[in-house]
């Protein structure tokens, strides 16, 4: 211990032009972990929940017929650096589909948000038809800034409603090198850049693109670990929200991209350092032939600048295999070499090929989505450009329900 509290010191001190130069101590707050959802319903009811509750017992509201949870929290104010992990757990409570969902936060500087709008005191502003079509609340307005994300992720087939051995829907749908289906399905990714969002008082939710009154059982956790060091200051950061195509209320399936690149404007009060573009993306609909299931291009650019070009995919869903107990199954023959009675036999077999399997666009059923990461350097005050371009994105054409899921903030000092 004595040599750790030495360390500790020792650290506050460094040398510089041969003479040791002493940092002040901050106080320290402690490591903070926040439950901000605990095994909480999101479903579809239209019948018995309407456009946005009361807090409950524990804080929570529900949005747009119950597709939403929202709740205020607190988290001290550090002046330490820290560390800020978010941790989701998602299981069917008997929707059985594969569904997009969003843990996100409420920019604490926008007057419109989807709280005060499910309250019907406001509206998403206005837009320029002739730039974004329908296409409302994707981009900054007057009084409004994009809701934030804090993670994407896409639920599993059925995980935990459907997992149990003799469930008659899943029971001979498991491979034999599944040992058996798992019960939830659990996500971790570090927010540390987000925390200047959650910092004092901030409104998280978490939404799902259910349409079933079974839905799914939702935790949400946030940890912080403050470091021991302390003369380590919390970097100074801003956020600022760039973009979020996801139909969290009243929006229409985001298939702009089929058309043309969406661009936007923002302004940087002064000149920010060390600034980082975080790009999250996720391409869904069209069947087998969809903005799903092609690989489809991806350029980003910063003032007319490409900044990233890349085609957003995930090949490795089979590993998620033991995550989705009701994902459909197919027979797909094949050539098969095998050890027989005579060594090395091959014949023609049967096996499983399941909808889970299938690669998609930057997406597994089960999986979670990091965010790209552009490292921009430093940009000037006044105003900037960003554009999103997916030149080959397909339209909505009847039950083909193509779009992409695009949200992007930048990090700054």
């Amino acid at each position: 211990m004595l040599k750790k509290i030495l360390f500790l010191a020792a650290a506050c001190l460094f040398t510089w032009t041969g003479s040791a130069v002493e940092h002040k101590e901050l106080p320290a707050k402690g490591d903070c972990s926040l439950q901000v959802f605990k095994q909480e319903r999101v479903r579809f009811c239209p019948d018995s929940i309407g456009n946005i509750t009361a807090p409950d017992a524990d804080g929570v509201m529900r949005l747009v017929n119950g597709r939403i949870l929202l709740k205020k929290i607190k988290l001290p104010e550090y002046q330490r650096n820290i560390k800020v992990m978010l941790h989701v757990q998602v299981a069917s409570n008997g929707d059985r589909w594969d569904k997009s969902g969003s843990v996100f936060v409420l920019p604490k500087n926008s007057p419109i948000n989807i709280m005060s709008i499910a309250e019907g005191k406001r509206e998403f502003p206005a837009i320029d038809e002739a730039r974004l079509e329908n296409m409302k609340g994707i981009v900054a307005g007057p009084d409004y800034l994009p809701t934030v994300e804090l993670m994407r992720f896409m639920t599993p087939f059925g995980v935990g409603h459907f997992s149990a051995p003799d469930d008659s829907l899943s029971s001979k749908r498991r491979p034999v090198y599944i040992p058996k289906w798992e019960t939830s399905v659990n996500w971790v990714q570090d927010i540390t850049p987000l925390y200047p969002m959650l910092e004092g008082e901030a409104y998280v939710g978490v939404f799902i693109d259910t349409w079933t009154k079974e839905g799914y059982l939702a935790d949400v956790r946030i940890e912080v670990k403050e470091t021991e060091v302390p003369c380590e200051a919390l970097p100074k950061r801003q956020v600022t929200p760039l973009m979020n195509t996801v139909y969290y209320i009243g929006q229409t399936y985001p298939d702009i991209f089929a058309r043309k690149p969406v661009e936007t404007t923002f302004t940087l009060p002064r000149e920010a350092k060390n600034v980082q573009l975080k790009y999250i993306v996720t391409g869904h609909g069209g069947h087998s032939g969809g903005d799903e299931f092609v690989e489809r291009q991806n350029i980003v650019s910063v003032d007319g600048k490409t900044v990233l070009d890349f085609i957003p995919w995930r090949d490795d869903c089979a590993s998620f295999r033991r995550f989705n107990p009701a994902t459909g199954v197919w027979l797909i023959k094949r050539e098969a070499a095998y050890i027989g009675e005579n060594g090395y036999e091959v014949k023609e077999v049967e096996e499983p090929l399941a909808s889970s399997d299938l690669s998609r666009s930057n997406w597994c059923p089960g999986s979670d989505v990091l965010p790209e990461t552009v490292e921009l350097g430093t940009l000037s005050a006044g105003e900037h450009t960003f554009k999103v371009d997916i030149p080959e994105a397909e339209p909505v054409d009847g039950d083909k329900l193509n779009h992409w899921l695009v949200s992007a903030y930048l990090v700054w000092e």
